[in-house]
């Protein structure tokens, strides 16, 4: 088999080989590969690694010996799924590998606009506690977040278990998901619509995966619901979001802050609207990659070409396009 990995630099930087994944037949990797280099690069690939690259139906189409396509993530938003079952070729995506390691990301930027760390930090290193005439002292207000009310959109493994460590914090759980209607075991959780969501949250964060029906659902009706001490946390996709109307609630004063690893085009353009807005961390699509989890990553993809190579294909997301 030839397998190709068209993006492979953010899986393994330098710290996590691809041995096992090299056992399995004839591995190429790039570490990049722009738009106009994938046919060349692809077109005797058998299975493609892909982390974001984009391929679209009409570049799937030339390669002629493609079988199988795992992604190196859980989201599969960068490859056309039906256009790839119509022509036989199953897609996979590694579906628990980043659990524990975005969750974390996501309560560190909670905890970080609780008690404005970087706005303390920054005065501190300015002088102003040296000129203090008190002991200690504090820019903007502290917040406890025990009693709080987080909102969950997207609730699976992720979104899971954001809500189990804001339970262990002693915070209410709201959430929102049109796939399951599964509840956890602790009592302080209640399903609700998106709109009372938004509306009773101290803080939204969202999980959802990015689909042609919900991009940009996180407008400013929604935004302009919530509680002026809000926080708003995005860790999954940019596309999900309303960007110009995320730093219009910013402007105004809708939302107390907001945290996000993601935006709609990456790399960043520099005419993003959030950029610059006030009261906002944009952080570079990192929530996912510490050592442990992509260690897990490269687990997840040789267990994928194995079981497809068995022919036994597993977390297979374009089933219902395949023939």
């Amino acid at each position: 088999m030839n397998i190709v990995a068209t993006d492979g630099y953010t899986l393994n930087p330098g710290d996590n080989p691809w041995d096992e994944v090299a056992s399995l037949g004839e591995l190429e990797i790039y570490d990049r590969t722009l738009p106009d280099e994938l046919v060349e690069r692809c077109k005797n690939a058998d299975i493609l690694i892909v982390n974001k690259t984009p391929f679209s139906g009409e570049t799937l189409a030339k390669l002629p010996h493609l079988k199988f396509i795992t992604m190196a993530a859980t989201g599969y938003d960068c490859i056309d799924i039906k256009s790839a079952g119509n022509l036989g070729v199953p897609v996979s995506n590694i579906p628990v590998y980043g659990t524990d390691t975005v969750a974390q990301y996501v309560f560190s930027s909670i905890l970080h606009l609780a008690h404005n760390i970087s706005i303390h930090a920054e005065a501190v290193r300015k002088g102003d506690w040296s000129k203090s005439k008190d002991w200690c002292f504090w820019k903007r207000p502290l917040i406890e977040l025990k009693g709080l009310t987080i909102g969950i959109i997207g609730f699976g493994r992720i979104g899971r278990r954001v809500g189990e460590i804001a339970n262990t914090f002693g915070m209410d759980v709201l959430a929102n998901d049109i796939y399951t209607d599964e509840s956890p075991s602790y009592n302080n959780f209640r399903w609700c619509r998106l709109e009372e969501l938004f509306e009773q949250s101290d803080v939204v964060s969202i999980h959802s995966p990015l689909t042609e029906d919900n991009n940009g659902f996180v407008n400013y009706s929604l935004l302009s619901k919530m509680k002026p001490t809000a926080f708003f946390i995005n860790a999954a996709r940019g596309g999900l979001v309303n960007e110009i109307d995320l730093a219009s609630a910013l402007s105004q004063g809708c939302i107390a802050g907001a945290v996000v690893d993601t935006v709609s085009v990456e790399p960043i353009h520099l005419d993003n609207p959030l950029l610059t807005a006030p009261n906002i961390f944009i952080t570079p699509h990192m929530a996912w990659g510490t050592l442990s989890a992509r260690k897990r990553l490269m687990v997840g993809i040789t267990e994928n070409i194995t079981a497809f190579i068995s022919g036994q294909a597993i977390n297979v997301v374009n089933k219902q396009f395949l023939g």
